[in-house]
Formats: C-alpha cells, structure tokens, sequence
C-alpha cells in the first residue's frame, strides 16, 4: 500500500470537492467554503493524500504558537472507498512524526465528532487518547442542531504503538 503526503496542487479542488460531498464525509464535514483547499483557512498547512497514485484525501495541521500553550492539531478526511484500509492510521502517524520530529511539539490533539466511530478507532491505533467529550461542540453539517465532540490527545513524551 503505497500513501503519499504531498503539496496540494491545481486540479486537487474538483476531487477534493467531490470526496467532501460523498455522505459519508459530508455527514462530518461542512460543505466547502469560498476559496478551499487554498485560502479558506490560512492558518492551515494541507497535505494530499494519495493511495497508489490517486487523491483520496486531504490531511491538516494548525499549530499553536504561543509558547505556554504550544502544540499542533490535525484534521483529515478520506474518500470513502478507501475507508477501512488502515491509511487513516497511517496518515495521523505521518502527521505526528512531522509535528513531533521535525516541528519540535511534544503534544497534538483531533476533535472528531464523538459518534465518529471508525475515525476514533483509527486514531486510537496511531497513539491518541481519548481527553473528554465537548457537549455541544460542533454545528450538525447543514447547521440544524448541535453535536458533541471527542477531544483526543498524543502526547509525544508518551509511549505510542
């Protein structure tokens, strides 16, 4: 199973676009905003993610500079038809690593929504730690109501599978 990280580059709007509308990410996922993958959260460094040469998803980071508080985030989402294969795992792993071994943070947290049970598995068996649920924490997709999330921690100092 071959994953790669890589640059977002042009023509990666439309597919990304596309995986974001499947249901079973859009369940997770607000609709796009103006401006994605490039300018709609400039805080955010993005990486592709590509299975055996096709773009199958896009990773993030945002990283927290002030020094009392400083540790990283991370986001992702995956085309459906590759859910379940481990490359979940494996691009949260990737993702530590940088942050860890090449940005200097010795934390880094996820906020999946707390019914997202594959993605809390998949996290789970790349290190994090559940933290505690956040009633309330995030707008349902369509904004109709609210749900809670899980915070999740990796702790960098801490043994991790």
């Amino acid at each position: 199973m071959l994953i790669e990280l890589r640059a977002l580059r042009e023509g990666d709007e439309l597919p990304l676009r596309t995986i974001l509308a499947s249901a079973e990410v859009a369940r997770w996922w607000d609709e796009p905003e103006p401006g994605f993958p490039w300018d709609d959260e400039p805080e955010a460094t993005r990486f592709a993610i590509e299975h055996d040469g096709a773009l199958v998803g896009m990773a993030q980071f945002c990283e927290e500079p002030t020094p009392k508080y400083r540790h990283a985030a991370i986001d992702l989402f995956l085309d459906p038809t590759v859910h379940g294969r481990g490359i979940g795992t494996e691009v949260v792993r990737r993702l530590v690593h940088i942050l860890v071994h090449e940005r200097g943070h010795h934390r880094v947290t996820i906020d999946p929504a707390s019914e997202n049970h594959a993605a809390i598995r998949a996290y789970e068996k790349a290190g994090f730690r559940r933290v505690g649920v956040m009633r309330g924490y995030e707008r349902d997709s369509g904004g109709q109501g609210w749900h809670d999330g899980l915070l999740m921690e990796l702790i960098a100092l801490e043994d991790r599978p």
